[in-house]
């Protein structure tokens, strides 16, 4: 089997979150040569594989294989590989059957290698993402077998195949904010306390603005809100309270409490309550690691380009391995469609990033 049979194969495996499409039984039975663990909690399926081949270092190649709903509106059916003018279309082929299906091809075809091969895959990505990689992770750590790095094959590239690779992410700070006011009649404002007046001309100052200046690596952590709600839908009740929504993807220079003085001053002299919880925590790996410089030279190798070295984007499974010191990046096909109606990629995309795992592993001494 090819790795693009391998990849039509997966797409046609419906695996909405939480479910795998059995694909995890088909992929352990796929590598026969590898152990295979399962890490199965509740209804997420998990599992790892792992092969030593020699006394060197741990390599581990990790993902997803469930996907987001289709929805409606395709033109082909998202859960049947159709190949059209160089392109492959159907659920998952962005995010992230391809990558999944680039690493398992490479490792089914190994032969040789200086240490131990591995995967790690989930059906709890695009979900909750507690009982999934997390609960895995755990596992390994209890039984000795963390791997020293790790590569996520995440869509990463930006317009060509080849130009970017994730060496971490932003974090993801989420807000709550009650404003307290005193619910009264439209035709005698001064006998409410309307808490839309008392937010309205405090938001030029909170919308949008950043709250560091950022880095070579990070952009500025930014207050987005994403929701302002009040009132009871008529025309003549001022609100009682006023409930505003918010996110900040953080950098490592700004953390709640940076994010809960910013809050106060704009909120000065009024009753509010603040709640904040911490979705994931910015990381960044070492550019110089071994696993930087060797994933840039074998991308180098296939596509003769240099990646540049990003943290854009939303949040990854690799937010939970950076913290246990494991050097750990992002590489995988262009991300332009997914989760969107008609999501593809192309057929050379495919080829080339089973391509640049295979020279990945080759190179790895």
């Amino acid at each position: 089997m090819s790795v693009v049979e391998l990849l039509k194969y997966m797409i046609s495996c419906k695996s909405e979150t939480p479910d795998d499409g059995g694909l995890l039984d088909f992929i352990a039975t796929y590598l026969p040569d590898f152990t295979a663990l399962r890490v199965d909690v509740e209804d997420v399926k998990n599992l790892f594989l792992y092969k030593k081949f020699g006394e060197g270092e741990h390599l581990c190649f990790a993902g997803h294989v469930d996907v987001v709903p289709a929805g409606g509106g395709w033109d082909t059916n998202p859960y049947e590989a159709v190949e059209k003018e160089g392109f492959l279309y159907g659920r998952g082929t962005q995010d992230m059957k391809s990558g999944v299906a680039s690493f398992v091809q490479a490792l089914k075809e190994t032969e040789h290698f200086a240490g131990t091969l591995s995967l790690l895959l989930t059906s709890d990505e695009e979900g909750d993402a507690i009982h999934g990689t997390v609960k895995v992770l755990e596992y390994l750590k209890a039984h000795d077998l963390l791997p020293h790095a790790v590569v996520v094959a995440e869509p990463t590239c930006e317009d060509f195949f080849g130009d970017a690779i994730k060496v971490g992410r932003r974090g993801s700070i989420n807000g709550y904010i009650t404003l307290k006011g005193k619910q009264g009649h439209a035709a005698y404002p001064e006998k409410a306390i309307n808490p839309i007046h008392l937010l309205a001309p405090r938001l030029s100052n909170m919308a949008g603005v950043d709250l560091d200046n950022g880095d070579a690596f990070f952009a500025p952590s930014k207050f987005v809100i994403t929701d302002i709600r009040s009132g009871m839908e008529v025309t003549n009740v001022t609100p009682n309270e006023l409930k505003m929504m918010f996110n900040v993807r953080n950098t490592t220079l700004t953390t709640q409490k940076e994010v809960s003085e910013f809050v106060a001053k704009n909120l000065d002299g009024l009753e509010y309550e603040l709640r904040l919880s911490q979705g994931s925590y910015p990381f960044r790996t070492n550019t110089d690691t071994k696993l930087v410089r060797n994933i840039d030279i074998a991308i180098e190798k296939v596509t003769g380009r240099k990646p540049k070295h990003s943290t854009a984007g939303g949040t990854s499974d690799a937010r939970f391995i950076a913290p246990l010191g494991i050097d750990v990046i992002e590489f995988g096909v262009k991300n332009d469609t997914i989760h969107s109606v008609n999501e593809k990629t192309t057929i050379k995309e495919v080829e080339a990033l089973y391509e640049v795992f295979k020279a990945l592993i080759g190179m790895w001494k």
